[in-house]
Order: structure tokens, then C-alpha cells, then sequence
């Protein structure tokens, strides 16, 4: 593939996975492979600056915001983060700093990288007067009725008159209120949250703030955005500790370090806490203290370059493939699904991964009875990595695709120049059909609330709905 060809599907590719995971809170691959999509394209653009395009996604930050909440205008860009994936990464970033500054070796405000939704408070003389989700970085969501909620949140600080103050930070969820959370949601036939970081996000984006009041959500103060009539302190470890005398929530397991080994040693001394704290982190954002060269250093097209994420690498384990099942979706793709020894992995039991299609299967030589590595790609998607050939017992079986659908028994079909196979059978097969039904009653489209994945498949299974328009025509008493 040409070089123009792969950018323009690649920027393509970034476009839809920047919307599902900022608009829609329903990120379709893991940070991993996003992470691994968008540095392609950063090397790709810059082998051909020819090429160039200033909307390139690789220029810009998150997605547009949805049509649901009112727009709101930055008053100063909410910028992502460069990513540093292992030392010699950090060490080249910190060498750029270095080289900018004139100066070594450099202090370093580090703190954890909460994985929740990004959010900026508007204080106008000192009254909470708006909050915004992050958006593409210009333009955000108007999220203020569903922010007032969160009670940890002040909605009056001590502010001179006249002044304004944009405090940014991270709405969170914390491990045992997800868990919470999804236990009701499964009583109540709904659909469960995939991870802490969806469930944020997904209850801070309610259209009724009744809904927001409902969920214990958190949040994080770690920086600022615009701000006028206001003194502020010259080092980000003052800023911090001057927004919480404020009273708003900031991060106490911040620290500040000195050059990179001081930072390697922060970044392996959280990566040994993970396990235990309370919230997800994926990695230790680390930024240059003295906000003064922050300044000096300045910005690239959708980061500073005073900061850095330098994230922490996927916990893999062992596990074995017991056995495989095959799902049939909404559309009738069938999806192979591994059924591996139950493991802990990151803080979670993993028991079931999908392997995603027969191309996958294939090409990592997967057989029932392998011993695997396995990992939560991003920390959140289970995924096998590879197998363990010299464990590989003598009697693995090939993982070999049915001949017609475990749900319906019509006949599974698979394009030469498709992945996906499918089933043939349509609103025929039950499983197409309480699939077609659960996302008719979704959010996404009907937004029937109440009506969750217990209630479809009781419905279905008394013989009561067949078909979507069955659904106007139930009867109380039923």
C-alpha cells in the first residue's frame, strides 16, 4: 500500500475510534492499538510532509461534541498528552526539555494519570458558573446541571472580584462504586458498564441530571486553563496544593522529582500501587514544574511540550484455552469467543476473550488447550497475545468455524474478501432477534428506559415478542 493511501486510511480509521471512545463512551479497540494506529500515522506524516494536512486527526484532540448538550467554547485549548511507552522514550523527552531549557537536570510535577473524562470548571469571581467536557479540545459539552452533582465539586471558592479561573481535572469512578454500580444495573436487566472509565463518562453525559445524582462520581484537580485577576503560584506543585486550600479534590499521591532516575523511580513505585488504589490509573503524567518554562517550551499542534504520559505496560499472564464458543451479534457476525482458565489480570478475573474472527485465530496459530499469554490491552479489552508453543499439549484441538449457527442452525456464510463470517438466518435466528430488539431499546436509538437485557430475553422467551413493533403492543397484565 502507498504511503498517501495508508495516511488517508489511517486518519480515517483515528476519526472513528476518536467518536466512539470521546462522543459515544464505547471505544471499539484498545488504547493499545489506538496508540499503535496513531503512531503510524505520526511516522507516516512525517516520512511525507508532502502529504500534510492541517485536520489531520494527528493535529487534533478527541472527537466533536455531541449534538445532546449545548456547545462550549474554550477559552484555551484542552490539549491531550504525548505518550512515552517505556525510559528511553521518557529520557528523549526529557532530553528535549533539557536542550530547550538550557538548563539540568529538571524538576518534574508527576501525578497519576486517572483514566476518567476530562472536564473544565468555569469560576467567575469565585461562583461555579459552567462546566465543559473536553470535546475536540476547542469546542466542549455544556455539562454544568450534571457537574453541580457531584458534591466534592465547591460551587464557591475564594476568588477576588474581578477574576476568572478555569480549573481542569478528571471525573472518576472508583473500583468498588463500578462494581456497585454494575450489581444494580444487572438486577435491573441493564446493560453493564464495560469498565470505571465508560461508567464515568457515561454518567457524567446523562441528559438528566437526576440520573448524574444518582452515581458516585469523583473528580481530580490537576491544572488550570485560562485565568485573569488571579495570582498564582510560579511551580505546579504550588498551583496544586493552592487549588485544594481552594477545596477542590487533587491527587495526594502527587510528588515532584528531580532529572529521570528520580522520575523511573516515582513511575515504578505507583506502577507496584496500582493493584491497591481505589481508582484506574494507567500511567504517571509528568510535567515540568517551574510554570514559568512551561511557558518558554510552549505547544505542539494538540500537546505541550512541558508535559508527558508515560503510561505503564500491560500486566500479562498465563492462562489456557479451555474451550470456544461462538457468539451471533446483532448483524449476524460470528465471533469466536475463548474460553481460557479464569485469571487475574490487572485487578480483574478474566475467563472469557474474544478471539474476534478466524483471520485471528490463524494468524496467531491458536488451538483449544493452548497455554497463552494474556493481557487487558489498554487495561481495559482482555486479549490473548500469543501462544506458548513449547507448552502446546499433544492433544490441542484447531479451532475450526461451524457449519451453521449455534443459535438458529441456518447455514453460516463467509465472503472470500471478509473476516466476519455470519449467520443466514436474520430475524429468524433468536439471537439476531434479541440483539435487533436490545439495541432498538437502547439509548442510541429508542432509549426505553428500563428495558434491559433480562426483560428482552423474558419477553422472548414467554413467547411475547417476536419482533420490535411487539413491544408497543404489551399489556400490563401480561
Amino acid at each position: 500500500m502507498n504511503p498517501s493511501t495508508r495516511i488517508h486510511q489511517l486518519r480515517g480509521l483515528i476519526r472513528q475510534h476518536n467518536f466512539y471512545y470521546y462522543t459515544l463512551d464505547d471505544p471499539q479497540i484498545s488504547d493499545a492499538e489506538y496508540d499503535a494506529l496513531f503512531r503510524e500515522l505520526i511516522e507516516l506524516e512525517q516520512a511525507h510532509p508532502e502529504l500534510d494536512d492541517p485536520n489531520s486527526p494527528s493535529k487534533q484532540v478527541g472527537a466533536p461534541p455531541s449534538t445532546v448538550f449545548s456547545a462550549v467554547e474554550h477559552r484555551q485549548p484542552m490539549l491531550s498528552l504525548g505518550n512515552a511507552l517505556d525510559q528511553s522514550e521518557f529520557a528523549a523527552f526529557d532530553q528535549r526539555v533539557r536542550e530547550k531549557l538550557q538548563q539540568e537536570p529538571i524538576t518534574y510535577l508527576a501525578e497519576p494519570k486517572f483514566d476518567g473524562l476530562a472536564v473544565n470548571l468555569t469560576y467567575e469571581h469565585g461562583v461555579l458558573i459552567r462546566a465543559a467536557t473536553r470535546g475536540d479540545g476547542q469546542t466542549g459539552e455544556d455539562v454544568t446541571d450534571n457537574i453541580l452533582t457531584i458534591r466534592q465539586i465547591p460551587t464557591v471558592i475564594d476568588l477576588p472580584e474581578p477574576s476568572l479561573l478555569e480549573i481542569r481535572g478528571e471525573v472518576v469512578m472508583t473500583h468498588a462504586d463500578f462494581a456497585a454500580l454494575n450489581q444494580q444495573r444487572e438486577r435491573r436487566g441493564e446493560k453493564l458498564f464495560a469498565n470505571p472509565r465508560n461508567a464515568a463518562a457515561g454518567s457524567l453525559r446523562q441528559k438528566d441530571p437526576k440520573i448524574t445524582a444518582e452515581r458516585p462520581l469523583r473528580f481530580f484537580a490537576y491544572g488550570i486553563g485560562a485565568a485573569s485577576g488571579v495570582d498564582l503560584p510560579a511551580t505546579q506543585s504550588a498551583l496544586l496544593d493552592q487549588i485544594e486550600a481552594w477545596g477542590l479534590p487533587v491527587s495526594d499521591l502527587r510528588r515532584t522529582v528531580i532529572g529521570v532516575d528520580e522520575s523511573f523511580a516515582l513511575q515504578d513505585q505507583l506502577a507496584a500501587q496500582r493493584p491497591t488504589l481505589a481508582f484506574d490509573i494507567d500511567g504517571v503524567v509528568f510535567k515540568v514544574n517551574d510554570r514559568r518554562a512551561q511557558e518558554q517550551l510552549g505547544f505542539v499542534a494538540r500537546a505541550p511540550r512541558w508535559a508527558i504520559a508515560y503510561k505503564f505496560p500491560a500486566e500479562e499472564k498465563i492462562s489456557r484455552i479451555e474451550a470456544v464458543d461462538f457468539q451471533v451479534g446483532r448483524t449476524g457476525a460470528i465471533t469466536p469467543v475463548a474460553r481460557v482458565t479464569p485469571v487475574a489480570v490487572g485487578g480483574v478475573t478474566v475467563a472469557n476473550i474474544t478471539l474476534h474472527n478466524m483471520d485471528e485465530i490463524q494468524r496467531k496459530d491458536l488451538r483449544i488447550g493452548d497455554a497463552v499469554w494474556v493481557r487487558r490491552a489498554g487495561d481495559v479489552i482482555p486479549e490473548i497475545i500469543c501462544n506458548i508453543p513449547e507448552q502446546r499439549p499433544a492433544d490441542a484441538k484447531p479451532i475450526t468455524l461451524p457449519e451453521t449457527c449455534p443459535e438458529c442452525g441456518s447455514a453460516i456464510i463467509r465472503d472470500a474478501d471478509q473476516a466476519v463470517a455470519r449467520c443466514s438466518g436474520g430475524l429468524f435466528c433468536p439471537a439476531q432477534r434479541r440483539e435487533a430488539i436490545r439495541h432498538f431499546a437502547s439509548r442510541k436509538a429508542m432509549n426505553i428506559d428500563g428495558l434491559g437485557d433480562k426483560w428482552i430475553s423474558l419477553f422472548l422467551e414467554q413467547g411475547l415478542v417476536a419482533h420490535v413493533d411487539d413491544l408497543f403492543y404489551l399489556q400490563r397484565d401480561q
